[in-house]
């Protein structure tokens, strides 16, 4: 078992943008499979870069505010409660486009 407080968490840089924060409640290896389990903030204007993970799929769900998110040149608002989910090698990048915090949960899986 493993058990966290997304409260007690440290906030650390994205490596995609270091001025998106996140918490990260889940670690690589933590359970089988899993790359990460955490929460991002985006502040108003924050973009994580076009990139792509060969080895892993990302699953972000949208907690707070409003952004886009990109999925191999296809763009797709970004709301609360929506999930989007990223396979493999797909080339996406997460903006905020909204006026307020924009908060995505998500994990990734590998591939």
């Amino acid at each position: 078992m493993k058990h966290t407080d997304l409260n007690q968490i440290a906030e650390t840089g994205v490596s995609h943008n270091p001025s998106i924060r996140k918490r990260v409640m889940l670690r690589n290896d933590d359970l089988t499979n899993l790359t990460n389990f955490a929460q991002a903030r985006f502040a108003p204007g924050d973009v994580a870069a076009a990139h792509s993970h060969a080895d892993m799929s990302e699953v972000f769900f949208v907690e707070v505010g409003t952004g886009n998110i990109c999925v191999d040149g296809e763009d797709i608002a970004l709301a609360p409660g929506v999930c989007v989910a990223i396979g493999p090698s797909e080339v996406h990048e997460v903006s905020n486009t909204g006026s307020e915090v924009l908060v995505l949960t998500y994990f990734g899986i590998r591939a």
